[in-house]
């Protein structure tokens, strides 16, 4: 038989348990000016993948008008977009970068 006390204890285990963060997928998004050569160096600069990784999703953002760059929780996500942003703006190119919850 449960006594009071054990249903409680269970009740503040549940209520206790940390949900996990939110993820968000970095997307980069389509333009027609921004050189591929760039987008490329994008990917291997600011998300650390390899040439052929790299050159996949810059296809990808080329044919399907974005790609998913990674998944990060939400402060790395937002670091990652603002970072892409900035050094697109200080070479003059007009990429765009986003970043979506996942799930939403």
């Amino acid at each position: 038989m449960v006594t009071k006390n054990q249903d409680q204890l269970l009740v503040d285990k549940q209520k206790n348990k940390a949900k996990p963060p939110s993820l968000f997928n970095v997307i980069l998004l389509n333009d027609d000016y921004t050189p591929m050569e760039f987008v490329i160096q994008v990917l291997q600069k600011f998300f650390s993948l390899d040439m052929e990784t790299a050159t996949r999703i810059m296809l990808k953002v080329h044919t399907e008008g974005r790609g998913i760059c990674g998944t990060y929780p939400r402060d790395l996500a937002a670091t990652k977009v603002k970072k892409v942003l900035d050094f697109a703006k200080q070479n003059q190119h007009p990429l765009q970068c986003v970043m979506e919850e996942i799930g939403s």
